[in-house]
């Protein structure tokens, strides 16, 4: 074999060599990153599947358990009449609606333009941290089943009511965070759930039939054409 054809033998080697090595490189971080991402560590905010609470879910013959204790779910009606869909664009609005979620001092702040539309108290994670960031309501349901934890901290409650869920590319939707009504405590102003900002359920449905997306239904997806609003979450709740 001449010298020259042995050189150009060579480097054919080392360039397959390094090609196999990038692949190999490329699989590798494939498997890992999704291990150690922190999409991969945020918890499921309500089940154990990440999966139960996502849906349209109403039962109105069961009873609810939190903090070892029996609660009575509200009844809940989900006819026509009660949903009360709204037409896009029958009504005009005076700017962009946005809610912030100031863990610190556990309020929510709703605006629509520079106006005040509502500010009240809410209760933030405390069993599993609230994320913090910039999210999207990409869902509306008027009520489904929340359960988790384990434990003196279990909890299963049908019938949560006004669940708006939210999420971003760090925070899949998949989580299951959301905004909704609670009936099982009155303890706002101080986090006492397990990761969802949980209201009084009479703001929870003033703040559900006023965010986008607009309700057209018990469940109400967001669109391009019916976009879900922006929610910021910030602050450092309080032990």
């Amino acid at each position: 074999m001449s010298k020259r054809r042995k050189k150009k033998s060579t480097k054919s080697y080392f360039v397959v060599r390094a090609i196999i090595s990038l692949i190999s490189v490329y699989i590798l971080v494939s498997i890992i990153y999704p291990l150690i991402s922190p999409k991969s560590k945020v918890p499921c905010a309500n089940s154990l599947s990440c999966k139960e609470s996502l849906k349209l879910k109403v039962e109105n013959n069961a009873l609810g358990v939190f903090n070892n204790h029996q609660v009575v779910p509200p009844y809940i009606s989900l006819s026509e009449e009660s949903v009360k869909p709204v037409v896009l664009g029958a009504e005009t609005t005076s700017g962009e609606k946005r809610i912030y979620v100031d863990l610190a001092t556990q309020t929510l702040t709703a605006y629509e333009g520079k106006k005040l539309f509502m500010k009240t108290f809410i209760a933030s994670g405390k069993w599993n941290r609230t994320p913090k960031g910039k999210f999207t309501v990409w869902v509306k349901l008027r009520a489904t089943r929340m359960s988790g934890g384990s434990g003196a901290d279990y909890y299963d409650l049908p019938n949560v009511p006004y669940v708006m869920f939210f999420g971003n590319d760090e925070t899949p939707n998949s989580a299951g965070f959301s905004l909704h009504g609670t009936y099982w405590h009155n303890n706002f102003g101080h986090p006492m759930s397990h990761g969802c900002v949980n209201m009084r359920t009479i703001d929870a449905e003033k703040i559900y039939n006023w965010v986008n997306p607009i309700t057209e239904s018990n469940t109400t997806y967001s669109s391009s054409k019916n976009p879900g609003v922006k929610i910021k979450i910030y602050g450092d709740a309080p032990i």
